[in-house]
């Protein structure tokens, strides 16, 4: 089972690339070349009072951003910056956060605070099994793929949620919890939040806003225990979404508005940091990231703004991949 994690794991994995940091101008004027040569837009509206958190996208140039406000999610074509809602929420109880789509056209959603797992159908636009995980402090906060298995965190209690799936990516009928023990330690506010594996695929890798002032943690998926990744002086105290490209780990500090970006080992045990990814004026609270070509997305979700109204307008922004 470890070693058909690790091969699959990587198998789906972008490769790491060389060279040095490289940010990319954002706003109007900017663009990003497409495989035909066109220039495509390097940031996109998204419907005002959307309230983005989580950001997925998979072979082809479409962006799939889930909505706090009433659980949409909402798809954008990288092309031309023009997108729509292609699963329809079931309101505010029932938010996403967290997701990720596989290879046969399914979304894996992180409920938050409703405690919900969900799966979706984008073929009919349509949730198709609902799982309620965890006790009524639950919040079920990011997903990460791997070739056996949907895996979630809970920002308020020590575990993880693992969702078995079949050989064709289908999911199991149950969800199995699995308690964070070794190195973990549980604050009193969120605590788990981005999740991924190791670049050798054998582990996950989860970030632990509250350990020794934000710190990134290993997790053996096997037996949920926890050991911290070395990366130096580097704190993660915002950290949110992750996102791994070989062994380059981007690691989103919200409140920051900032991508930490790490060069880990193979095994996930030591991290150094390469560079930090600034833009004052177009971050505005991004969240998570996802990758198309050498650019990656991030939405913004203006945790900044104390009372989001429906007017309130969000936006979906992106950088260059960092060669290193």
């Amino acid at each position: 089972m470890q070693r058909s994690f690790a091969r699959r794991s990587l198998f789906g994995a972008a490769a790491a690339v060389g060279g040095a940091a490289l940010l990319g101008p954002l706003g109007g004027t900017a663009s990003a070349t497409g495989a035909a040569g066109r220039r495509w837009p390097t940031g996109f509206p998204l419907p005002d009072g959307f309230r983005p958190e989580g950001i997925t996208i998979g072979s082809k140039p479409y962006a799939y951003i889930g909505s706090i406000a009433r659980g949409d999610v909402y798809r954008a074509d990288l092309a031309t910056g023009d997108g729509r809602v292609v699963v329809k929420g079931l309101g505010p109880e029932h938010p996403v956060i967290g997701l990720k789509i596989d290879a046969w056209g399914r979304l894996f959603l992180s409920g938050g605070v409703s405690g919900e797992i969900r799966v979706a159908d984008l073929r009919t636009g349509t949730v198709t099994k609902t799982f309620t995980v965890g006790t009524d402090v639950t919040m079920v906060n990011d997903v990460i793929l791997t070739p056996d298995a949907a895996w979630f965190t809970d920002s308020f209690e020590p575990q993880l949620y693992k969702l078995p799936l079949g050989r064709r990516g289908e999911p199991g009928n149950r969800v199995i919890t699995v308690p964070l023990t070794g190195d973990w330690v549980q604050g009193t506010a969120i605590t788990a939040n981005g999740i991924t594996t190791t670049p050798d695929g054998r582990a996950l890798l989860v970030v632990n806003d509250f350990a020794d002032g934000g710190s990134l943690m290993r997790v053996d998926p096997r037996t949920g225990v926890a050991r911290t990744v070395d990366i130096g002086p580097t704190l993660l105290p915002n950290g949110d979404g992750l996102l791994l490209l070989g062994r380059t780990l981007y690691v989103v500090q919200q409140r920051q508005n900032a991508i930490d970006v790490l060069r880990l080992d193979d095994a996930g045990t030591k991290g150094t940091a390469i560079t930090r990814i600034t833009d004052p004026e177009h971050f505005r609270v991004p969240t998570t990231a996802a990758v198309h070509g050498d650019r990656i997305y991030l939405p913004n979700a203006r945790f900044d703004v104390t009372e989001p109204t429906p007017e309130t307008d969000y936006d979906v922004v992106s950088v260059r991949r960092v060669h290193a």
